[in-house]
């Protein structure tokens, strides 16, 4: 089978995944901190960029499909992967539900009907997720031609928006805010769990490693420069759009970019920056789910999901895999469907966030073990690779801790 991913493809898979229905959405849950939530952005980057260098590490060692779960398991061996390729797959499924509840709610500004009822949002959004799985069981090759183009498509609104709004806004006004009264250190804690949704995707490029060109080389680069890719684009587009709209206003929106174009050029301005976002987030979804089917295919192929699921078409597309995902997300949602379209997303946002620090956690652990057990057996020791290892392994605790914060 000709291998289809070339760095640019890679990259748009990280860059694709990150830069989605995060930082469409995520404005309205962080507007109650405040200029506070920036600490968060800059710690929670930090993390980003220290996973993606362990990814690095991962992946130029020796590279293999399902990533997470395939580092892991050489690590710790087949208990220890199961628990994460479980957990992965748990998070990537609720992630599609989530990101799907996204695009509901950008698409209310053409489709008012969504907004009077959460049924009719909840049914539209189990037709976008077909829609999409649809173009996954076309194939691998057809699915990252659709994330390259929705990757480029998506960045272009959120610049412009975020350098218009620290344009003609008032970035020094933004105030900093503490809903919670608790301490600064888990204030922060809280905020890297949000904000951690939008960084999820940095270990999109070790996935679908059968159909990568040299993914000894590619992997790595790709996935260090989409993360650079989805930090500059958060700190421009949320600095924007916190100094064009006041903090209340944006609280309570279910499309704050949507609504900062309305302000900043009017009408057409939104209509704009909601197609730019319905691209933005069918990219994330489309490789949300492309990478939910790989995980259960690596899985399967190791027993640790049902073998049913290992089957593959003659583009070596799992479709039993793909549409078992479709069918958990939908159910998702069904179970979801009472909630408001606000409520809904951030519930099921914590849900796939948790779970996918449990795996991060994992693989910095197996990135620390892989390192060491290297150095015993002749290999020199780079302090500095160890070190973010241990940094980011750090950072998923933290982030961890702060379902915690947010529950308590």
């Amino acid at each position: 089978m000709k291998k289809s991913i070339g760095i640019w493809r890679s990259w748009a898979l990280v860059a694709g995944m990150m830069i989605g229905s995060g930082i469409f959405t995520l404005p309205a849950l962080l507007a109650s901190y405040g200029s506070f939530s920036f600490i968060g952005w800059a710690v929670t980057g930090f993390g980003a960029m220290c996973l993606a260098l362990s990814y690095s590490y991962l992946s130029a060692r020796q590279s293999g499909l399902g990533g997470p779960y395939f580092f892991v398991q050489q690590a710790f061996g087949k208990i220890p992967a199961a628990i994460v390729g479980w957990g992965y797959w748990i998070s990537l499924v609720s992630s599609v539900a989530a990101i799907a509840l996204s695009f509901s709610g950008y698409s209310q500004n053409y489709l008012p009907i969504l907004a009077s009822e959460p049924l009719y949002s909840t049914i539209f959004s189990i037709l976008i997720i077909l829609f999409f799985t649809a173009i996954n069981l076309w194939g691998v090759r057809e699915a990252s031609a659709v994330q390259l183009i929705t990757t480029i498509i998506k960045i272009l609104p959120l610049l412009l928006i975020g350098l218009a709004g620290i344009l003609f806004g008032e970035v020094t006004e933004i105030p900093a805010v503490n809903p919670d009264d608790s301490n600064i250190f888990k204030m922060v804690a809280a905020l890297c769990l949000l904000i951690m949704w939008a960084f999820i995707g940095v270990e999109s490029a070790t996935l679908p490693a059968e159909d990568t060109i040299d993914p000894k080389k590619t992997i790595p680069r790709a996935s260090i420069l989409g993360t650079l890719t989805a930090l500059a684009v958060y700190v421009i587009a949320m600095l924007g759009i916190m100094s064009i709209m006041p903090l209340g206003d944006l609280q309570n929106s279910a499309s704050p970019f949507a609504d900062a174009a309305r302000l900043i050029i009017g009408d057409t301005g939104a209509i704009i920056i909601t197609i730019g976002a319905l691209f933005a987030i069918a990219g994330t979804l489309n490789v949300c789910i492309l990478i939910a089917g790989s995980i259960l295919l690596a899985g399967a192929r190791d027993k640790i999901f049902p073998s049913y699921f290992s089957q593959q078409n003659k583009q070596g597309t799992p479709i039993r895999a793909l549409v078992c995902c479709a069918v958990i997300a939908i159910t998702l949602l069904f179970l979801n469907s009472s909630k408001t379209l606000m409520n809904g997303f951030e519930y099921l946002l914590i849900i796939a966030t948790f779970a996918a620090l449990i795996v991060y956690l994992a693989t910095s652990l197996a990135s620390i073990k892989l390192q060491w057990q290297d150095h015993k057996q002749g290999q020199p020791l780079s302090y500095v690779q160890f070190s973010i290892a241990l940094l980011a392994c750090s950072f998923s605790l933290l982030a961890i801790w702060g379902a915690w914060v947010l529950y308590q």
